[in-house]
């Protein structure tokens, strides 16, 4: 019971060190009325408090981030590199996601470690086996980071390749009602926010790069990379090669948008064939052994019954 309120005990405070940080509803209700009215920045007492709650959440980042690093840290810049694509891949950007991805790594095997020490200390295990679950709780906190990070990628993939072929009808409506094709990434990218958003958000990026002097072919090569996807690769090669031989890019784009719909198609009829032979296992497991003892059953106690008379 002591260990069990000790855990329980901790998990409260985590709990609420984590719910000190959040930001209250509140907060965005102060920020409108202080929009409506006209005051300052300064005047908002909703500012003032998530401008306190940023400062110390960035100082406690950047005191524990470093050393949580440390058991986790990758040994050459290509790995880094990969590990910072890959969260791209996931639609997770930023300065610190790499630093924040490893520190979590760390964390979790630290507490998970810890809750197989406690878990095996109230069973009363020996030495071995609560050195064994400690080290079990370790390596599934270490981890858990890198199946979720593989979830998300997977997830968001299939997200950009579900909404492609949609977003590249409206992209040659764009494109033959006259709009150049950076303004049609433009108004593809913000029409499609509510649809497909993860797409929505690639094309605005493309758009902000094109922005920036990035080379388009350049940009839509960064998002071929970000994406992941094997349809968006295809889909910048198309483009570019349009653009390198002049041929029309709204019929270049009408071609990729039925060649991808063709391949959505024909991917939904594969799993559609697939699902008989993934039917058998339960069917085997749960359903025949059912019917087995209906159809069978009473025939077996007929004869058993039969047997014990002496009838046969």
């Amino acid at each position: 019971m002591e260990v069990y309120l000790l855990a329980g005990m901790m998990m409260v405070a985590a709990a609420l060190v984590i719910y000190a940080f959040l930001p209250k509803p509140t907060d965005n209700e102060d920020v409108i009325k202080r929009r409506m009215t006209g005051r300052s920045a300064q005047s908002s007492v909703a500012a003032i408090r998530k401008e306190a709650k940023e400062s110390v959440a960035k100082k406690m980042l950047d005191t524990v981030a470093p050393m949580a690093v440390r058991p986790a840290q990758m040994h050459s810049s290509e790995e880094m590199s990969k590990l910072r694509m890959k969260l791209a891949n996931a639609g997770i950007r930023g300065e610190g996601v790499v630093t924040t991805f490893l520190a979590s790594k760390t964390m979790l095997a630290i507490l998970l470690g810890i809750a197989g020490l406690l878990y095996s200390w109230g069973k009363g295990a020996d030495i071995i086996n609560g050195a064994g679950y400690t080290l079990l709780g370790a390596g599934v906190g270490f981890l858990a980071p890198n199946i979720w990070l593989s979830m998300a990628i997977s997830k968001r993939s299939n997200l950009i390749r579900n909404g492609l072929p949609d977003t590249l009808d409206l992209l040659v409506i764009s494109v033959e009602s006259g709009l150049g094709l950076d303004a049609a990434l433009q108004r593809v990218g913000d029409e499609m926010s509510n649809v497909h958003p993860a797409v929505s958000e690639e094309m605005q990026m493309v758009t902000v790069e094109s922005q920036m002097g990035v080379p388009r072919s350049e940009a839509l090569a960064n998002f071929a990379a970000r994406s992941g996807v094997e349809e968006a690769r295809s889909l910048v090669g198309v483009v570019n090669q349009a653009e390198r031989f002049g041929t029309s890019i709204a019929t270049a784009l009408r071609r990729q948008s039925e060649a991808l719909r063709i391949k959505r198609r024909q991917a939904a009829e594969e799993k559609a064939q697939k699902t008989t032979v993934k039917l058998m296992l339960p069917l085997i497991m749960f359903i025949f052994p059912a019917i087995l003892v209906v159809l069978a059953g009473p025939a077996g106690l007929r004869m058993y019954a039969m047997f014990t008379s002496g009838a046969l």
